[in-house]
């Protein structure tokens, strides 16, 4: 029994892991997350992800990413995502 439940709780271990990564979503949002370093919010970039329109997501991210001068870049996102800054035309 012993040996057993060795090699569940290994098992377990193993799986653990592993990606649980199941949509493109999800991708997405994980690599918002890594991009702005902001692994704290990745569920909700994540979230985000699915109902926002990840591809548009992605640029804003890497825009802020290029930027040096911003010191916390989740929140910047989220302002910028939030409410858009109107260019003149």
């Amino acid at each position: 029994m012993a040996k057993l439940r060795t090699s569940y709780i290994t098992e377990l271990k193993r799986r653990a892991k592993e990606s649980h990564v199941y949509r493109k979503y999800q991708l997405l949002g994980l690599e918002i997350s890594q991009i702005l370093n902001d692994e704290k919010h990745k569920s909700l970039y994540i979230k985000l992800a699915k109902e926002e329109g990840a591809e548009r997501m992605l640029r804003l991210a890497k825009d802020i990413a290029d930027r040096k001068n911003i010191k916390n870049r989740g929140a910047y996102f989220m302002a910028l995502l939030k409410n858009p800054p109107i260019h003149a035309k």
